[in-house]
């Protein structure tokens, strides 16, 4: 799978997807989850789970609470390992809109049991993304806001600024557990505001400097 870069012909191929949980405080709070203050943890999704602007999602099977989640995507240009976080913002070749859809109800469930997310979290077609935009275009995306509508209403509305980490720490930290290499998303968590959706919703994703993501929730198979 590959991703478009925004004015260009080329594409960015992509490796693998890795996602921040709990990155808004105010996300983790609308969540009821209990520490505000845990250092950043990761889960995957499949590579082949990514979805271009302006497709289709599918609703998927086993779920009756299916949510979005809008969170700015880092595109890693340049591998490492155990960055620090003043050299992190070397290794990015730019930046995306992108969703995390989720099936709430399973990753609660799973939650409970002290299961991993992946039910909830990793399925097909999970991972929506728009274009990249190229670091020597767009500079560093580090403020502005990030928002989400559906059918044209506001949903989630905020600031980039609210991360409780931000993208060097996010990238120094997951560069620790892992080795990145080029062609690697991250997804950097999403603000309060996420609610459920139903087939024939259109979805339109926007990070302030980036070009909007738009996907529209198709019928199940």
């Amino acid at each position: 799978m590959a991703l478009p870069v925004a004015g260009s012909a080329s594409a960015f191929p992509v490796r693998r997807i890795y996602c921040v949980g709990r990155n808004y405080l105010e996300h983790i709070r609308e969540m009821k989850e209990s520490d505000e203050r845990d250092p950043p943890f990761f889960f995957q999704k499949p590579r082949d789970a990514l979805v271009l602007t302006g497709q289709t999602v599918p609703y998927p099977p086993q779920t009756n609470d299916f949510q979005f989640e809008v969170e700015l995507v880092v595109a890693i240009g340049k591998g490492g390992r155990a960055i620090s976080k003043e050299a992190a913002l070397d290794h990015i070749f730019g930046y995306a809109v992108g969703f995390d859809m989720t099936r709430r109800d399973r990753q609660r469930e799973s939650g409970k049991k002290g299961l991993p997310w992946e039910i909830g979290k990793s399925f097909d077609a999970s991972s929506p993304c728009g274009d990249v935009h190229p670091v020597a275009q767009v500079g560093h995306i580090n403020q502005g806001r990030i928002a989400v509508s559906v059918n044209g209403q506001s949903k989630q509305d905020s600031v980039i600024e609210k991360m409780i980490w931000h993208v060097p720490e996010i990238i120094s930290n997951l560069s620790h557990q892992y080795d990145l290499v080029e062609g690697d998303l991250i997804y950097t968590g999403t603000p309060a505001g996420v609610a459920p959706v139903v087939p024939g919703d259109v979805l339109r994703g926007s990070v302030a400097g980036l070009s909007d993501l738009v996907i529209t929730i198709g019928h199940g198979s």
